[in-house]
């Protein structure tokens, strides 16, 4: 069970999972499992594509069925928790099927705000099976207000940008061991330049495509991290938030004031 939210303050939980290739049922239940040893926590964030893996080619991987969401809502429930995790979907839009990296927010009432991959990973073919996303998301949470946003996003700092909306910005991510570097120095440089907590969970292990070492971390407005985990290990990995610090620190010193 989750702590009551106090003002403006939380505790985030990170979720470094190894994900088994296509076992969702499998991937939740490693997940209740990192969950159940950080009891406590008011939001709890998995990787990209928790419940399947990172599939390029979503044919017979996403779900139509909702089963993840219908699982996520269930632990919401159960924990008194928010939680948060992409999953590949296959949606019909205007009589169309399409597929889509949807990274869900779902509240302990059951309610869900979600966030469709706006930038997908052409160097990975993942354009050629999925519809980007046109629409940020930012939802309310406990005091603080997070952008959703996915793995390859972090990348293009204009998408990220703060606009007076936020006060975190979440990236779910499958990022590999040959580019952690940009990992690391990515969700750095997003925290300093919009003044935000950044929240990074990657997974951990292998696909048939890639490796994975994790590096999960939680970082604050002044790029100090909060928490950090970089052995590749299936862990929990904890931090405390308060919205408070991110609101002082933004208007004594008040750069954003400037930018373009």
């Amino acid at each position: 069970m989750a702590a009551d939210c106090c003002a403006a303050c939380m505790r985030i939980t990170i979720l470094q999972t190894d994900i088994s290739w296509g076992q969702r049922e499998s991937n939740a239940r490693e997940a209740e499992r990192l969950m159940a040893q950080a009891p406590g926590s008011q939001l709890y964030v998995l990787p990209e594509m928790w419940s399947t893996g990172f599939a390029t080619d979503p044919t017979g991987m996403a779900e139509g069925d909702g089963w993840s969401l219908a699982w996520m809502r269930r632990m919401a429930e159960r924990t008194e928790a928010a939680i948060c995790g992409s999953v590949a979907v296959q949606t019909c839009e205007g009589g169309r099927e399409e597929y889509r990296n949807r990274l869900y927010f779902v509240k302990p009432d059951g309610s869900v705000a979600f966030y469709d991959k706006r930038h997908l990973f052409g160097y990975g073919g993942e354009q050629l099976h999925y519809t980007a996303g046109q629409t940020r998301t930012v939802v309310e949470y406990c005091g603080i207000r997070w952008l959703l946003l996915v793995c390859y996003d972090l990348r293009f700092p204009v998408w990220s940008r703060y606009r007076g909306d936020y006060d975190g910005i979440i990236y779910v991510a499958n990022w590999p061991v040959p580019r952690i570097a940009v990992w690391d120095t990515l969700l750095k440089a997003r925290a300093l330049e919009n003044q935000a907590v950044v929240v990074g969970a990657n997974r951990v292990g292998q696909d048939p495509s890639c490796d994975y070492c994790g590096h999960s971390a939680v970082i604050d407005a002044k790029g100090r991290l909060l928490a950090e985990e970089r052995t590749g290990a299936v862990t929990a990995v904890s931090a405390e938030v308060d919205a408070a610090d991110i609101v002082s620190f933004r208007s004594k010193f008040r750069v954003l004031d400037d930018r373009d």
